[in-house]
């Protein structure tokens, strides 16, 4: 008799005129990883379990879904918003809507929108000052409508921690499959596009995944610094300033970010910032120094360093392998 393993609830949002292939799709695509790692009985991970959230008029969304509706709630590990087919949601639809999300995302849970749900995100606030990407023929509007945020229509998905934006209509496949890659790791990730024969970037795997922080710790006191790092991009941060912004003595601090994350505040902007590399070296054409400059590190040499260590390529080599502007890299639809 196996042991019961932990759950991660994943949230799916269904708003007036959301696709609905995209809300089944992901649900057979998480069931389809359920199945990958219940070949491996072995391996301790924990078990996805989707929830569907239906949303109407001023109403905050409705659990009306569940894959497991016999066991308790609990509190979402990630919410992922698809695209709409039919424009965007009232105003009044979105007012409960955006406040379960902040919610959700105040909370802990990792927040992904797949094409015309950054829209529905940028409702909440939460991409302001940060970088998002959405459908290309929606970039302008996007930007119009909310020019705090930085969008980058070129790039198929950005991964920034705690929120995960995703272009094509289609990409609701790719965004399932990161978070199949942090929850269960690369393996079982490409396990499951192979089994579902859909294309699946493979950094991931051969470099390790990207930079997951966790988030459902339950200290909120670090949570809110982690927020902070993710929309700063730990750019010029020290410990004291992290400290401040969780309203605690440093040292108390230092203690509760370790235990709550698993690593030092050092390391975790470390891993963030190389994070964040990783992406421009896969989508850009940056120079390895300027895109250094432009995740924290003055000296390239600091960061070349840093990047091996945590990747095991130097950037150069990373680009080389995976860059979309390579050969050998096929070209995403």
């Amino acid at each position: 008799m196996g042991v019961e393993r932990a759950v991660a609830e994943i949230g799916l949002l269904i708003y007036p005129g959301a696709q609905t292939a995209a809300v089944h799709g992901l649900t057979d695509l998480f069931e389809v990883a359920n199945r990958m790692v219940d070949a491996q009985p072995s391996v301790n991970l924990p078990r996805l379990r989707v929830s569907h959230w239906q949303v109407n008029a001023r109403c905050e969304p409705q659990r009306v879904f569940d894959t497991a509706a016999s066991h308790a709630p609990g509190a979402l590990t990630a919410v992922l918003i698809p695209p709409s087919i039919m424009g965007l949601p009232g105003t009044e639809a979105m007012e409960g809507l955006s406040r379960w999300v902040l919610a959700q995302h105040a909370a802990g849970a990792t927040i992904g929108t797949v094409c015309l749900g950054a829209f529905v995100l940028a409702q909440t606030g939460l991409l302001d000052g940060r970088a998002a990407t959405t459908h290309w023929t929606q970039a302008k509007p996007l930007s119009e409508r909310f020019p705090k945020i930085k969008v980058h229509a070129d790039k198929p998905i950005i991964d920034d921690g705690d929120i995960i934006t995703t272009a094509g209509l289609m990409a609701w496949s790719e965004l399932g499959l990161r978070l199949v890659d942090r929850l269960l790791g690369p393996s079982i990730a490409t396990c499951t596009a192979r089994f579902l024969v859909i294309e699946h970037s493979d950094s991931a795997a051969a470099c390790g995944s990207n930079f997951a922080p966790i988030l459902g710790h339950g200290d909120a006191a670090v949570l809110r610094t982690q927020h902070w790092l993710q929309s700063t991009g730990a750019v010029e941060v020290s410990v004291a300033q992290m400290a401040q912004r969780a309203g605690l003595e440093e040292r108390t601090f230092l203690r509760r970010f370790r235990a709550a994350t698993g690593l030092r505040p050092t390391e975790y902007c470390q891993h963030l910032r190389v994070g964040k590399a990783r992406e421009l070296l896969e989508f850009t054409n940056g120079t390895v120094d300027h895109i250094a400059w432009s995740v924290g590190y003055q000296d390239p040499a600091a960061f070349r360093a840093t990047f091996r260590k945590i990747t095991g390529l130097a950037p150069s080599e990373y680009r080389s392998k995976f860059g979309v502007g390579t050969p050998v890299v096929a070209p995403r639809g």
